[in-house]
């Protein structure tokens, strides 16, 4: 009997966790996908240096920040990977998205502009849990905004 109330206290959360984490993940990643074909116009890139040519009217700041927490069972599965060694594959998914997000939310800031040029990412551990365990990270992306006076040419 006590096996099964022991089992009860850890399985059924650790199921729902990957339920419902899965849902909001796919969710999450669909979202992510119809946002990302809305904005393929607007270029942005690391260099320095605009890949448009044209006379630039104007240049500003911009940036984007998301933060992202982790699962249950993302949690369960990176505390075994940290006993048993390897790469954290339930992390790898929580940075993907948190990047693309930051990146879409800096465009969505500047929709006027043509071009996005020295695009940077930082990433940080926002919580720990009791184990010391990341439980959100906060991915900002921060670039210059250019608008040209009149519609580039590549």
């Amino acid at each position: 009997m006590e096996f099964y109330l022991l089992l009860l206290f850890w399985g059924v959360p650790l199921v729902l966790g990957l339920v419902f984490g899965q849902i909001n993940e796919k969710r999450h990643y669909r979202s992510i996908h119809a946002r990302e074909k809305t904005w393929l116009y607007l270029p942005a890139t690391a260099s320095r240096h605009p890949v448009l040519s044209g006379q630039v009217a104007r240049c500003e700041l911009v940036g984007g920040s998301v933060v992202v927490s982790v699962d249950y069972f993302k949690r369960a599965a990176a505390a075994l990977r940290g006993v048993v060694g390897g790469p954290v594959k339930s992390y790898e998914s929580l940075l993907d998205r948190a990047k693309r997000e930051a990146v879409l939310r800096l465009k969505e800031s500047c929709p006027d502009a043509h071009e996005i040029v020295n695009l940077r990412l930082e990433t940080a551990p926002l919580s720990k849990n009791a184990q010391g365990g990341i439980g959100s990270v906060e991915v900002f992306a921060f670039a210059t905004a250019l608008y040209y006076t009149e519609a580039p040419r590549s």
